[in-house]
């Protein structure tokens, strides 16, 4: 088969399947890479369609007790991280270190910006922010199912004061 004939082979096969990449399942590692680069590309309809409907966040506090689980676990993860991005409006997130097995991801994360909105209730200081997170998640379906972690708050908060 000439050149000319493979691409438009391809071509009618995508134009049948439009949305293969879309509904192609994720590898873990695949969604620890899409949850640092939906976020730095600010895209939170994106960042909201890694996670399952069922999905649940084990990383709650004593502040913050556990809500019931489903829809609502990811929507305080979206809206949280949607908070995050208006005190921070030049956010980037990089990945440190990763480690996938077949249905988990673990990653470190640096997140870097500048806190020109409300952050974690302090008015905007201009400061440069730089902080991390490491997170670990399961993937269940080509989505994040559950979420355990732990970020750097307090010295989110150290910098923003300090």
């Amino acid at each position: 088969m000439d050149r000319r004939s493979m691409l438009a082979g391809l071509c009618g096969v995508a134009m049948v399947m439009p949305n293969m990449a879309m509904a192609a399942i994720r590898t873990p590692a695949q969604l620890g890479e899409a949850f640092a680069a939906t976020l730095s590309a600010h895209d939170m309809d994106g960042f909201a369609a890694l996670f399952a409907d069922d999905y649940v966040n084990h990383q709650v506090s004593a502040a913050a007790p556990a809500p019931p689980r489903g829809a609502a676990h990811k929507q305080l993860t979206v809206d949280f991280f949607a908070a995050r991005l208006n005190g921070l409006p030049d956010l980037k997130v990089a990945i440190e270190r990763m480690v996938a097995t077949d249905d988990q991801v673990a990653a470190s994360f640096i997140y870097e910006g500048t806190q020109q909105g409300v952050l974690l209730g302090v008015p905007p200081t201009g400061k440069h922010l730089r902080f991390t997170s490491c997170d670990i998640f399961r993937i269940a379906d080509g989505k994040i199912a559950e979420h355990w972690g732990m970020g750097d708050i307090a010295g989110q908060l150290a910098q923003m004061k300090g």
